[in-house]
């Protein structure tokens, strides 16, 4: 079982990316939010991985946090619910978002992702809704390895702060996670915007 990856962001597509690790390129299929997080091409990266068999495929699902990972298993143990649409469930809610349309039977949040109609996101509040409280929402390690609390501190709501700009939820994790591992764990909130605005916006 491949569970992580530490290497160089080669490219990205539409809903993938190749990781160059030790020379050797990983393709992983990743949702919209760990594509954003990643960063630009060449650069630094950590992504949890989780590896599908099938009998004719292996498949690589990369991940920019264990949480999104963790989330994206059990997604796919519910009935109907493949990798891809797994995925598009992950692309659509952050982690926090799932948590807590499952915890409060918010069905209709969970129609907001491609490909998800009424009956499927039912089922999946209704199957995850017992377990929802236990899982983790959306604290863990930016791709830099800089941990990014979302409860809150400094760094939580300098990603609100660019969220509120206009930014992607991961793009806005992303350059927090620079800016804080650039400025170091003590910096303030305007110098975590200041850098994280520059480095999300060019």
């Amino acid at each position: 079982m491949i569970a992580k990856l530490k290497g160089l962001l080669d490219e990205t597509g539409a809903d993938w990316a190749v990781i160059d690790v030790g020379g050797v390129g990983y393709l992983v299929h990743c949702s919209a939010r760990t594509l954003a997080a990643l960063g630009e091409a060449g650069e630094a990266v950590t992504i949890f991985t989780d590896l599908q068999v099938s009998e004719n495929d292996l498949r690589l699902l990369g991940f920019a946090t264990s949480a999104e990972r963790d989330w994206f298993r059990l997604l796919t143990g519910v009935q109907g619910v493949g990798s891809k649409m797994a995925l598009a469930v992950l692309s659509a809610l952050s982690t926090d978002d799932l948590r807590a349309a499952c915890a409060g039977g918010d069905v209709t949040m969970v129609t907001r992702a491609n490909g998800v109609g009424t009956k499927i996101a039912s089922r999946i509040v209704n199957e995850l809704k017992e377990k929802a409280g236990g899982m983790p929402g959306g604290s863990g390690a930016a791709p830099g390895g800089v941990v990014i609390d979302q409860a809150g501190g400094a760094s939580a709501d300098a990603v609100s702060a660019l969220e509120n700009l206009g930014f992607k939820p991961g793009v806005a994790a992303a350059a927090v996670a620079h800016a804080q591992g650039e400025l170091g764990e003590d910096a303030g909130l305007n110098e975590l915007v200041r850098v994280a605005l520059r480095r999300a916006a060019g």
